[in-house]
């Protein structure tokens, strides 16, 4: 990060050097807490408010409550942005439960504390994109949804922090997790799509998954060009014998896959259809968003 970046603490913006929670703070103590990864294109904030929705959501099924307004929240996020000059770049929106004590008790914590962060971010090299990434399965299974739902989006990501060990251990960029079940889920930080008989498949929402922002807006894209989109369960058979196979992110945004477990999927390049979602998608984040700037 930019030392001379200015950070959001709760109403007030801080230099990089000075902006500090406290060690009392939950969400350092626990991962008590939920956090949305956001990005800005040509001056527009993307998505915001679907990304602020996902946020609210996660924080009322951990019994938090966001001392700010929708509104407030939203204008936080903006102003961020232009004290920090970004027109391209990335946003980390964090609320957690607050400084309390040293025990689990939430109702210690008097008042969550909100941060925002911009930046900028690059996941993957420029050249996976062009050429396709290699990814394999890992041992680390998804949670299950009634230990914690991953659609969640909650600061405790040791489970997929985990699974990315085991990435590089193996000396992949991503990995595929399974559920408890065996069935196809997602990745460590993308959402995973494969075509099939020219139907774009994803796996569904209840099986444990994180709702990714990108996700849906790819899955609006596919059907406006008149590709058949389906939420299926998949096993990894399916996905071997693909004929296309990409994933989808905020960070990553869409990235397509040639092979998983050493199979090779299709061609062994980046399909036409992952391409034309890969175009159509670039095309979106320049036209719409929030505008930071008047």
């Amino acid at each position: 990060m930019h030392s001379d970046r200015v950070v959001y603490i709760n109403g007030e913006f801080l230099p990089q050097p000075e902006a500090k929670v406290s060690v009392f703070d939950h969400g350092f103590l626990y991962g008590d807490g939920v956090f949305e990864g956001i990005r800005a294109y040509n001056g527009r904030v993307f998505k915001l408010k679907e990304h602020l929705e996902r946020l609210y959501e996660s924080a009322q099924a951990i019994f938090l409550t966001i001392p700010l307004s929708f509104e407030e929240l939203r204008q936080a996020v903006l102003e961020t942005c232009r004290r920090n000059g970004i027109r391209d770049g990335y946003i980390r929106l964090v609320v957690s439960r607050g400084p309390g004590d040293l025990g689990l008790d939430p109702r210690k914590c008097s008042r969550p504390t909100v941060v925002i962060i911009a930046d900028t971010i690059q996941l993957y090299p420029e050249e996976l994109y062009r050429q396709g990434m290699k990814i394999a399965t890992v041992a680390t299974r998804r949670n299950a949804p009634e230990a914690l739902n991953p659609r969640i989006k909650s600061l405790n990501y040791l489970n997929n922090i985990l699974a990315k060990i085991e990435a590089n251990l193996s000396g992949y960029p991503e990995v595929l997790m399974l559920t408890q079940e065996g069935y196809v889920a997602e990745c460590t930080g993308d959402n995973i799509f494969i075509v099939r008989r020219g139907t774009l498949l994803t796996p569904p929402d209840y099986l444990g998954i994180l709702e990714g922002i990108t996700r849906n807006t790819v899955m609006e894209l596919a059907r406006e060009m008149g590709v058949p989109v389906r939420e299926k369960v998949l096993t990894r058979h399916e996905v071997y014998n693909a004929e296309e196979c990409f994933l989808t992110g905020t960070a990553a945004e869409v990235i397509p896959v040639v092979e998983v477990d050493g199979r090779r999927i299709g061609t062994g390049r980046p399909g036409p259809i992952t391409l034309r979602l890969m175009d159509g998608f670039r095309r979106l984040t320049l036209a719409e968003g929030d505008a930071i700037y008047d």
